[in-house]
C-alpha cells in the first residue's frame, strides 16, 4: 500500500498569498482535496493522509511530524505563488541538499511533467529551496507553486473548476507513474427507460450505446458500477 501525505499550505489564522479575491489557502485546500479524491478513486493500493482537511491553523512541524509519524511514502506540499502582480507561472522544489539523480529528484521530474502538460501555466522550471516541509520530512517530499495569486491571468485559472480538477489530476497522474498504482476498472451502465442496454468501458462505445437510443427513449440513464 503506497501512502500519499498531501500537505494544502498554510490555513486557519495563516491565509498565505492573497489577490484578485483569492486567499491562497483556499485554493491549496480546493487542490488538495481532488488530488485526494482522484488518488482514492481512481486508484487501487493507496491511501492517502492530509495535513488538513478544512480551513484550521497548522504549523510547519505538525505537518511534517505528521507525516514522519504515519511513514508515508511521499510528501505533496501544495501552494500557490505571489510576487509583483506581474509574474506568472508553475515552479516546483526539492529539498537544497539534494542532487539532480537523487530518487527524490527523479520523482519530482515525473511530477513537473505531468502537471507542466496541463496546467497552462508558464513554466518557470525545477527548482530547489530549504524549505521546512522538504527538510524535515523522512520520504521524498516536492511542494509544487500552482501559480501567482497575485496575477490576474493566473487567478482567473485559480477560479476554475476545470482548471482545478486538471491541476490536481496532473499531480494525481504523477504519484501515479511514480508508484506504478493501478487504475481502479470503471464500468458504465447504459440504462434505457428503466432496461440496462450494456455495460462499457470505452467512452465511444457509452457514446454510441447512447446515441442508438436517442431517438426512441423517453430516459437514458449512465450509471458507474
Amino acid at each position: 500500500m503506497v501512502k500519499i501525505y498531501i500537505d494544502p499550505g498554510h490555513g486557519g489564522t495563516d491565509p498565505g498569498a492573497t489577490g484578485n479575491g483569492l486567499l491562497e489557502k483556499n485554493v491549496n485546500l480546493n487542490l488538495a482535496l481532488r488530488l485526494r479524491d482522484i488518488l482514492l478513486n481512481d486508484y487501487q493500493g493507496v491511501e492517502v493522509r492530509m495535513s488538513r482537511t478544512t480551513d484550521v491553523t497548522r504549523t510547519l512541524a505538525q505537518r511534517t511530524n505528521d507525516a514522519n509519524s504515519w511513514s508515508a511514502d511521499y510528501y505533496i506540499s501544495i501552494h500557490c505563488n505571489a510576487f509583483n502582480g506581474t509574474t506568472r507561472g508553475y515552479e516546483d522544489f526539492i529539498h537544497s541538499s539534494l542532487s539532480p539523480t537523487s530518487v527524490t529528484a527523479q520523482r519530482r521530474d515525473i511530477m513537473h511533467q505531468e502537471i507542466t502538460r496541463v496546467n497552462g501555466l508558464v513554466n518557470r522550471g525545477k527548482k530547489s529551496a530549504n524549505f521546512h516541509v522538504l527538510r524535515e520530512t523522512n520520504m521524498s517530499a516536492i511542494l509544487t507553486e500552482n501559480g501567482f495569486i497575485d496575477n490576474a491571468q493566473d487567478a482567473a485559472l485559480m477560479k476554475s473548476s476545470d482548471w482545478l480538477h486538471a491541476v490536481a489530476k496532473g499531480h494525481a497522474d504523477g504519484v501515479a507513474r511514480i508508484f506504478n498504482l493501478t487504475p481502479v476498472s470503471r464500468v458504465f451502465r447504459v440504462i434505457v427507460d428503466g432496461v440496462q442496454i450494456g455495460a462499457f468501458q470505452e467512452p465511444q462505445n457509452i457514446s454510441n450505446a447512447v446515441l442508438q437510443a436517442l431517438p426512441t427513449a423517453g430516459s437514458i440513464v449512465i450509471e458507474r458500477t
